[in-house]
């Protein structure tokens, strides 16, 4: 019984602490690795000084977002090794095929460079150049999803899609690509999901009547002149050679927004140059009660843990003939300690597999919560071989007080009383 008891506390303890720890490690993840570091994207205050925006402490009144004027005019200053912007929309797509229905999917509006830039790996095809974007080429760019439901996953380079009552020539077809979370759309209301349906170039689109699904406006806005309207609606992300080239650039960022202030467009002199993970940090996509879930997670497991060591004491005790009488026939105290130990692992790694159906429940109750993240909470092999590690640490700091307590327990004593 005490050994059951044992399990079960280490399988609660570890159950909730791997449930917590899988979540916290999905939110916090690097969506691109290899580039994050090198991949920053700009921010400027285009309020007017006079309104409440204006704010330098607060700049988040925006959603960080930039104008289309200002976007553009970075974009075309080619400071950076590459450069895109970016915004979203939804995308009414018509199937071709008789007797299916027009369905919505996520579209991305940008610039050619976004394909290179985040490493968007394709499986037909390709993205369009910058002649293209600037000839408002009506081409598009489709998601491995998308080609799955429309062609069966075949090459549909050069076939005609049908999006928002328009047609485009798809030019590429990419493999399953769903960076977590969606870095590139965190702005415009989407931070984790399966990926986006199409992608367009921005001025095609925007020739088509395409709106942002979300914007900011300082002063009267017409949605049909986005582009010349007080309202900030796209992302600028650029990528560098060197991390270190963000100083220059964010000196090159400065200059640019005093010479449109001397020209009356912009009000206030601030900027700001986030790195990737320092965006993810500033758009705060993991929340602050998470992180604290997770230490109370391991603190109920510290707990746990304590209780398995005076269960562990508690059996030691009732053992202590069994001990006098092997030390008596000449067993080492070593030999004892290591006795003590071994049994704790095999408590520990028993332990473990009880934590991991327990984990398995968590996260299953996890993925039938109404968050954007749900779906994604899975135990990965890192995370597997994580619930077992843990389990045997756990268990074997607990058996060194018990395993102790075993060697220094007194023969003679013990032979007495038998």
């Amino acid at each position: 019984m005490l050994t059951v008891l044992m399990v079960l506390t280490l399988g609660l303890g570890i159950g909730a602490s791997i449930t917590t720890l899988t979540v916290l490690k999905l939110l916090s993840g690097d969506p691109l690795p290899t580039r994050s570091a090198r991949l920053f994207t700009p921010v400027i205050n285009p309020w007017a000084a006079d309104s409440e925006g204006a704010v330098e402490q607060m700049p988040r009144w925006w959603g960080d977002m930039m104008s289309y004027t200002d976007a553009m005019s970075l974009l075309h200053a080619r400071k950076a090794k590459r450069q895109a912007v970016t915004t979203l929309t939804k995308a009414r797509i018509a199937p071709t095929k008789p007797g299916t229905y027009p369905f919505f999917g996520g579209g991305v509006l940008t610039t050619p460079d976004f394909f290179a830039m985040f490493d968007v790996p394709f499986a037909y095809g390709g993205g369009w150049s910058a002649q293209d974007g600037e000839n408002r080429a009506r081409v598009v760019v489709i998601s491995s999803a998308l080609n799955n439901r429309l062609f069966a996953g075949r090459d549909s380079v050069g076939k005609m899609l049908r999006v928002n009552d328009h047609e485009y020539r798809i030019i590429g077809v990419l493999k399953p690509w769903a960076p977590q979370p969606r870095f590139y759309a965190l702005n415009f209301g989407d931070t984790y999901g399966d990926g986006d349906a199409v992608y367009l170039p921005l001025q095609s689109a925007r020739a088509n009547h395409m709106l942002p699904t979300n914007y900011s406006c300082w002063g009267p806005a017409n949605t049909a002149h986005m582009e010349t309207s007080p309202c900030a609606w796209v992302n600028l992300w650029v990528e560098f050679e060197h991390a270190a080239d963000a100083r220059a650039y964010k000196q090159f960022l400065k200059h640019y927004v005093q010479q449109q202030m001397a020209l009356g467009r912009l009000h206030q002199p601030r900027v700001w140059l986030y790195s990737l993970t320092g965006f993810l940090d500033r758009e705060q996509v993991v929340p602050s009660d998470l992180r604290l879930q997770t230490n109370l997670a391991f603190g109920f497991l510290l707990i746990c843990i304590v209780n398995t060591v005076g269960l562990l004491l508690a059996k030691c005790l009732w053992r202590s003939r069994e001990i006098g009488v092997r030390r008596a026939m000449g067993a080492m105290r070593r030999m004892i300690f290591a006795q003590y130990m071994v049994e704790s692992a095999i408590v520990g790694i028993t332990g473990g597999v009880l934590g991991l159906v327990f984990a398995e429940l968590g996260l299953l109750a996890i993925r039938h919560q109404p968050a954007s993240y749900a779906h994604l909470a899975h135990l990965d092999p890192s995370m597997f071989a994580a619930t077992f590690a843990v389990a045997l640490v756990a268990s074997l700091i607990a058996g060194l007080l018990p395993a102790w307590r075993a060697c220094v327990v007194v023969p003679a004593p013990q032979l007495k009383s038998i």
